[in-house]
């Protein structure tokens, strides 16, 4: 059984930065697209950047020029900066790597990722 495996979550003050990274803990293949989600308590689990194979990125309106996710598809690793965080980033933050065949889904377990003061 693959896992994700995340790190780099915990408490910052609003205005300040965080780098969250995802790993697999062994090879996953034919992956094509991975990404980062968020669920603050309360809410649904909302997408908040994902990026190709080949390296297109897609941003949430929220997390545009603010986050950035980098990341290697054949090393399973995907990253995330997030930087001028805000309080209402507050949530636990899930790694996400989609695979083509066989198709399926892989998440981290989370992590918590808290903005206050």
């Amino acid at each position: 059984q693959v896992q994700l495996v995340e790190s780099g979550g915990g408490l910052v003050q609003p205005g300040g930065s965080l780098r969250l990274s995802c790993a697999a803990s062994r090879t996953i293949f034919n992956i094509y697209v991975m990404g980062w989600y968020r669920q603050a308590p309360g809410k649904q689990r909302e997408l908040v950047a994902t990026m190709t194979d080949i390296g297109v990125t897609q941003y949430a309106d929220s997390a545009k020029g603010r986050f950035t996710i980098s990341g290697d598809a054949a090393k399973n690793t995907v990253d995330l900066q997030m930087n001028s965080l805000k309080p209402e980033d507050t949530a636990v933050y899930y790694c996400n790597m989609k695979t083509t065949w066989p198709t399926k889904d892989h998440w981290g377990q989370g992590t918590q990722v808290t903005v206050s003061s």
